[in-house]
């Protein structure tokens, strides 16, 4: 440009700039995400995007619709020659427009600074963007304030015209209006389904949770506390069934079944049939506890077996070996730390000694299907097993767990996580599991000692609340199998793709969308 830009867009630039994009980046590597065309936002825009498509019919103008996550959910194109135009610069259905990927255009940057900007031609930072010009406007909840979505009309620079402004603003304020008018409809399903609920059994707790909405009964009131609302949203967005039992932060187990409506759900809580304990039997054979790093292995070993003789593969030596022959010899209990890291010889001499030992032996390692050869072989040696399940697969313990770190770490009993906060954490991958998790709190207490922990009280990389989405059993069973394929081939994702039976280009989607960390490749 041969002018100094606009202070909004000089601000833009610099923003994608610091985020580390170049403006040459290619525009043709992008992950494309799933888009739900049932949304309150889709169905409430649906009429005004036809609408703007009739109007726009046979013109060089194409209309855009971004959700609150600033993914392309509908597009709309004047000339049926201008979708290929704009397909090759990333504007496809799915695709995440931020501006640390795409940089300044009217539907990211409307996302950043919450107004309606026009970007034109040279004003675009991605040089292959240029080509555009764009205008673009919030759509903003009425009743809740929230931002929604943006509304975008694109053209080739040469088309641009100062009237699609306010055509752009009219459209946006109808959503909105239609937002609010769906918002009620949908309130007023959820209403009914928890007055039916309660009507049914009126000493039964019941809850109804909706996007923007709280209802509980007396006897709910008395049994939730908050944190615990974190856990139902959570459990929402499951496939409704049978009655399952839950833990609530309180310690108290219930039995809890709900119903989908709309877009929420109504939960009713019953006390869980009595069950009479199991007697514990003594158990002294060899035993493996074996998870994901960070999952709680060691202090699992302590709570099973108490105090014991504790060796650590980390600390292998030259003497090492001969200590433990010594240990297994002369003490009750034996515990060999992280197996996994030790030497192949080293590996196999030990699984030679544990039939032998007058000690109890317990291991504890890695994911036994992460394991081979000798290593696979020494944990072969024993029959009982404890398997630790990484914590994305149980969210649901997740404000349990926070209540549990503060107790251990003597916080205040005034500092309270809120429900954002926990759901924030409760979206985490957590490739850390309970170690990454104390270390955030931890964190969290240090900088925080009373009152109320909301999302900005949260160490910044975990604060995204894109990531804080709740994956479906289905998607975590997806991710599970690729990070699986990603660890068997130490990261190669071309045999990875083999492995998975999918194209390099569904592996490389599905790792952008997922946020999944990729191990160094090997090969």
């Amino acid at each position: 440009m041969d002018t100094p830009p606009r202070p909004v867009i000089a601000l833009s630039w610099k923003r994608a700039a610091l985020c580390g994009l170049d403006p040459g980046a290619p525009v043709d590597n992008f992950s494309v995400e799933e888009v739900d065309r049932r949304s309150r936002l889709a169905i409430a825009a649906a009429p005004m995007l036809d609408e703007m498509a009739r109007e726009l019919d046979g013109t060089g103008f194409s209309v855009i619709l971004a959700d609150r996550s600033a993914k392309l959910v509908d597009l709309r194109f004047g000339e049926r020659s201008l979708r290929p135009r704009m397909e090759k610069v990333g504007a496809v259905q799915g695709r995440v427009f931020s501006e640390e990927t795409t940089g300044t255009n009217s539907i990211a940057t409307t996302f950043e600074i919450r107004t309606g900007i026009a970007v034109h031609g040279e004003e675009h930072f991605i040089e292959s963007l240029k080509k555009f010009s764009c205008y673009g406007h919030p759509i903003v909840h009425p009743a809740t304030r929230r931002l929604e979505g943006v509304l975008d009309i694109t053209c080739l620079a040469e088309d641009e015209n100062p009237l699609l402004a306010p055509f752009l603003l009219r459209a946006a304020r109808q959503i909105e209006s239609r937002l609010l008018a769906g918002a009620r409809e949908a309130e007023q399903r959820i209403l009914a389904g928890f007055q039916i609920a309660v009507t049914r059994d009126r000493s039964r707790p019941v809850v109804a949770l909706g996007e923007d909405l709280l209802l509980a009964n007396v006897s709910a009131v008395e049994l939730l506390d908050s944190a615990d609302h974190a856990v139902l949203r959570g459990m929402a967005v499951e496939a409704a069934g049978r009655a399952r039992r839950l833990e609530l932060s309180t310690g108290q187990e219930v039995l809890v079944s709900f119903e989908r409506i709309a877009d929420g759900a109504v939960f009713t809580f019953e006390q869980p049939a009595r069950q009479a304990p199991a007697p514990r039997k003594r158990v002294d054979a060899p035993t493996l506890i074996h998870g994901e790093p960070g999952s709680g292995r060691t202090r699992t070993a302590r709570a099973l077996v108490g105090e014991a003789c504790v060796f650590d593969a980390c600390e292998y030596s030259d003497d090492w070996m001969s200590r433990l022959d010594t240990a297994m010899t002369v003490e009750s209990v034996v515990v060999i730390e992280a197996v996994q890291l030790l030497p192949e010889a080293a590996a196999r001499r030990v699984a030679a000694a544990i039939p032998a030992a007058r000690a109890r032996v317990v291991l504890t390692s890695a994911p036994v299907d992460e394991l081979r050869g000798e290593h696979a072989g020494l944990v072969a040696h024993c029959p009982e097993r404890v398997e630790l399940v990484p914590l994305r697969n149980r969210r649901d313990e997740i404000p349990a767990v926070v209540r549990s770190v503060l107790v251990e770490l003597g916080a205040a009993k005034e500092l309270r996580f809120t429900p954002g906060a926990l759901e924030a954490l409760s979206g985490q991958h957590w490739p850390g599991n309970l170690r990454e998790l104390f270390s955030v709190v931890r964190q969290v207490v240090r900088t925080r000692g009373v009152g109320d922990v909301g999302v900005r009280d949260l160490p910044e990389a975990y604060q995204d609340r894109a990531r804080a989405r709740v994956l479906t059993p289905m998607e975590q069973a997806e991710r599970d199998a690729i990070m699986e394929a990603l660890r068997a081939t130490r990261g190669n994702k071309k045999d990875a793709a083999k492995r998975l039976g999918i194209s390099r280009t569904t592996l490389y989607n599905a790792i952008r969308a997922f946020g999944i960390v990729t191990p160094v490749s090997r090969s």
